[in-house]
Order: C-alpha cells, then structure tokens, then sequence
C-alpha cells in the first residue's frame, strides 16, 4: 500500500498530501475534527487546516458531518489511496482524450503495444 499511499498523496498538493498521509496511513484515528489534524500541523494556522479538510471533501476524499449541538465537524475518510488513483486518473484519461484526441488514443495504443508480458497480465487482472 506504501506506493499507492505515496502516488495518491503525490497528486495532491503538499499540504493536502500530508493531511491525507496521515488518515491513510492510520496515524489519525476517524472520525476525526480539525483539532486532530492541527495537533500533527501545529506550524500553521487551525484555518488553514480546516480549509484545506474542507477542500478535502470538496474532492471527496473525506466525508463531513456537523457535530450535534456544536459548530465542529467530524471527518472520516471516503476513498483509500487506490480508489483516490483510480478516480484521477479516470478524470485525467478522460480530459486527455477531450483535449488531444485520436493523437491521444494512438499514445495509448502505443504505449500499450510496449508492454511487457508481466504488465499485459497485470493489464487484464485489472480490466477484470
């Protein structure tokens, strides 16, 4: 899970790919508020962590919920590493076919005709 946690976090601006290093990596516990993330950032300001958890659930990496009777609210996660890397690149695949068309279907179908057995049979488990 290490390189999938690692390519994830890497999409991700530097301080989001911190924040999501440690909910995925299981060093914050779920659910969690703001202040639990603060305590791991204690360098920048409590807003600027609760933005960027905002932008978090913005993405749909994180799931927010108004605490009962309180104006905190409580987080958990809602893609792990794997399933964040499929849903960009997904988004990227589509947005690089819009953009260069069939000059983008003939890079992949290229790129596909160099790979190794191995990365074929990887290919197919995958496609399954």
């Amino acid at each position: 899970m290490s390189d999938e946690l690692d390519r994830a976090a890497a999409v991700l601006g530097p301080l989001e790919g911190r924040i999501m290093r440690a909910l995925w990596s299981g060093t914050v516990k779920e659910p969690f508020v703001v202040r639990d993330i603060h305590v791991l950032l204690p360098e920048l300001a409590y807003t600027t962590v609760m933005t960027t958890l905002r932008r978090l659930a913005d993405k749909g990496l994180l799931a927010s919920s108004a605490e009962a009777g309180q104006r905190a609210h409580r987080y958990r996660l809602v893609q792990s590493p794997g399933e964040f890397l499929a849903t960009v690149s997904a988004q990227e695949t589509s947005r690089f076919v819009e953009r260069y068309g069939d000059a983008a279907l003939a890079a992949f179908a290229a790129r596909l005709a160099t790979l190794t057995p191995e990365q074929r049979r990887r290919l197919e488990e995958l496609r399954e």
